[in-house]
């Protein structure tokens, strides 16, 4: 598949090529705004004898712009239901993930999370975006939780550890969390999974 400068490349080219044609009229008058100036431009030079070969030129031309546009329309409706397809099974995989996948902001607010998490975090999915992720941990793992996430913004790369989460018989239960940065914003991602 072409990169997208190749394709830029290959716009640029055509439009110059259809502005270039599109300039030659009766009498050199600039270039015609829309399509019904253009075709009767073409009219105009295929009515004159002088002037025919150069209006069947601008209509082979056109006609190539045509199917071009067409193919070039095809190959954008084939990429967008491929990133439709792809979009899908990527919610698809978060949604039915047997592992809890949450996203923090900077202040360790969540913004995202699959039902999983909101599962081991035992709180209805809908109400937990915006609320912090350190209400839902036993005191102690609170610090361990900001060290890791510290480490995550200052070396970039996977962290993991174990916290405890808080239940709501007074108890806790510990899970395994992997942390690294969100590609997508300035937070994070979590992967959660209880302990055995």
């Amino acid at each position: 598949m072409n990169t997208l400068s190749d394709r830029s490349l290959r716009h640029a080219r055509l439009r110059s090529l259809a502005q270039a044609q599109l300039s030659v009229s009766v009498g050199n008058a600039p270039p015609l705004p829309d399509a019904s100036d253009a075709l009767r431009v073409l009219f105009e030079l295929a009515s004159t004898p002088a002037t025919a070969a150069k209006a069947l030129a601008l209509l082979h031309e056109l006609q190539v712009h045509q199917v071009e546009v067409d193919l070039q329309d095809e190959e954008l409706r084939q990429a967008r239901a491929e990133l439709e397809r792809s979009l899908q099974r990527h919610v698809e995989l978060f949604e039915y993930a047997p592992s809890g996948y949450l996203t923090l902001d900077r202040q360790l607010l969540i913004q995202e999370l699959n039902p999983a998490a909101a599962n081991l975090l035992r709180v209805e999915r809908q109400v937990m975006v915006g609320r912090a992720l350190v209400r839902y941990l036993v005191p102690d793992s609170v610090p361990l939780l900001r060290t890791v996430l510290f480490a995550v913004l200052e070396e970039g790369r996977v962290e993991r550890t174990d916290l405890d989460l808080l239940d709501h018989n007074g108890g806790s239960r510990r899970v395994h969390v992997s942390a690294r940065l969100d590609p997508a914003g300035g937070g994070y991602l979590l992967g959660m999974m209880e302990r055995c």
